[in-house]
């Protein structure tokens, strides 16, 4: 009798070997968005660095609320460059492992959420969207918005699920939901999710069944206000930072320019925009794959997960009307999606042949044909744009690894380092810990026998002619900085 292909030992191993390959992916591409595309720093890192390091909780007077928006991303980000010093790398550090940790989560979310091998498609081309390798490179907190997304289903599903260490994983889903109202509009997750289960039957019973273990709820809501505390006095200090986190603006927004924006977001196929973010923000084979889950979610509607996800998007549209920039606040609910739509193509073609597992594996050829396009077709898209096209360079200076090469040569004498008031608050933070360093916006102030000075200082009157000028090949404004030596 010859052999099934059960029997085959590829076959059998296909999920380890599947994984152990999205591991390897994971690490590999996040290596390089970290360290080698776009390879710079965005004014919005930058002022994200300046953020991190402004947060002070030494006396209730000196205490800023703004400061508390974002805060446990910048206390990550602080962390990071207080242990390796401020450069390119440990600004962004903190989202790499959260882009890593986010991955995971997203793998054991899939899995519970759907088969095995939807799962593994899935995750190959979410990890390789231009939009998560972008987010989870870049040194802002924009990264969150997956990470406590993706956790606070994992934890929810754990939960439900009865997984092992069921007093952790509840510590964890609260303690997760404090943390992520720290970061602007993630209150409308915990919303969404919450009318989710309020309407549906299935879900409220869960939520019954959980509280039935007092002590261990009590426990984990008093994590959670312990966590929330910071958030709650910084609010009633200063209302407007709860305006700030719920997304409400000063001055209502023209809607029609908006939804223009967005639809240029999501929908600029023929005509991309380039700019920090790409646009379009999902390639078309990708939409394709979402309108196929809306689809399949229209007909699925009575399930707990068709809940969620149309919770979620009913609540977060009128949302993202009003707040644009916020487009990452969208990534898991079409993620998701676009995993019902690759499932319903495979039961789809399951459903012609139920009986023949050859023509069922068959089918599956010109499939991942498809994914393992879109899987060249994304990580190019993102490598080509962020390295060679000059629309998005300009948007991301290599100053910082610049003056650190400057600031690394071996005897180096005392350095005054001469930039605008704009910049000075970035690199004060550049040089606090380094040996005969000083940064000064004064000109008259600048006499150490070594002096840097950035471009945008060196636009003012004064400046004799330099000893050596610093050019970075990948700026149109090549000269960067003026280096003068008074012996």
């Amino acid at each position: 009798m010859g052999k099934k292909i059960t029997d085959y030992l590829l076959y059998r191993w296909r999920y380890v070997i599947g994984y152990s390959i999205i591991g390897t992916m994971i690490a590999v591409l996040l290596l390089i968005a970290g360290l080698y595309v776009p390879g710079g720093l965005t004014q919005s890192e930058m002022a994200s660095t300046v953020q991190s390091h402004n947060f002070s909780f030494k006396s209730i007077e000196s205490f800023d609320p703004s400061t508390i928006i974002n805060l446990p991303y910048n206390v990550l980000q602080r962390i990071s460059t207080e242990l390796l010093g401020v450069s390119n790398f440990s600004i962004k550090l903190p989202s790499l492992l959260l882009g890593a940790l986010s991955a995971f989560g997203m793998i054991l979310l899939l899995q519970m959420w759907f088969r095995r091998n939807v799962a593994v498609l899935t995750t190959v081309l979410i990890i390789t969207t231009g939009q998560f390798l972008f987010v989870a490179q870049n040194g802002t907190p924009s990264i969150v918005y997956i990470f406590w997304s993706v956790w606070l289903l994992v934890a929810a599903m754990m939960i439900s699920r009865k997984a092992r260490f069921m007093g952790l994983w509840k510590i964890v889903l609260f303690s997760v939901a404090a943390l992520s109202l720290y970061t602007p509009l993630s209150a409308y997750i915990l919303i969404a999710l919450t009318s989710a289960v309020i309407l549906h039957p299935h879900l409220r019973y869960l939520v019954r069944q959980l509280m039935k273990a007092r002590l261990k709820i009590t426990i984990a809501t008093f994590c959670a206000l312990l966590v929330m505390t910071p958030l709650i006095y910084a609010i009633v200090k200063d209302p407007s930072v709860g305006f700030t986190l719920l997304g409400i603006p000063d001055v209502m927004p023209d809607l029609k320019t908006n939804l223009f924006e967005l639809l240029e977001q999501y929908f600029s196929f023929a005509t991309p925009i380039v700019g920090v973010v790409m646009s379009p923000i999902y390639s078309l084979g990708s939409t394709i794959l979402i309108v196929l889950g809306i689809i399949r979610l229209s007909t699925t509607n009575y399930t707990a997960r068709s809940y969620i996800i149309t919770a979620w998007a009913i609540l977060l549209l009128p949302v993202l009307l009003i707040n644009p920039n916020f487009s990452m606040i969208t990534f898991v609910p079409a993620m998701l999606l676009m995993a019902m739509g690759i499932n319903m193509i495979l039961r789809s073609w399951y459903q012609l042949f139920p009986r023949n597992p050859y023509a069922r594996i068959a089918g599956l050829l010109p499939l991942t044909i498809l994914i393992g396009g879109m899987f060249v077709s994304g990580v190019s898209r993102y490598v080509y744009n962020y390295t060679y096209n000059p629309n998005t360079a300009s948007y991301f200076s290599q100053d910082l690894r610049l003056i650190n090469e400057q600031l690394a040569v071996k005897d180096r004498p005392a350095t005054t380092i001469l930039v605008t008031p704009d910049e000075k608050r970035f690199y004060d933070i550049v040089v606090e810990r380094r040996y005969k360093v000083t940064v000064t916006a004064d000109h008259v102030a600048t006499t150490a026998p070594l002096t840097i000075v950035s471009r945008a200082a060196h636009q003012t009157d004064g400046f004799g002619t330099p000893n050596n000028i610093v050019t970075n090949s990948r700026s149109e404004l090549a000269d960067r900085f003026y280096i003068y030596k008074s012996q």
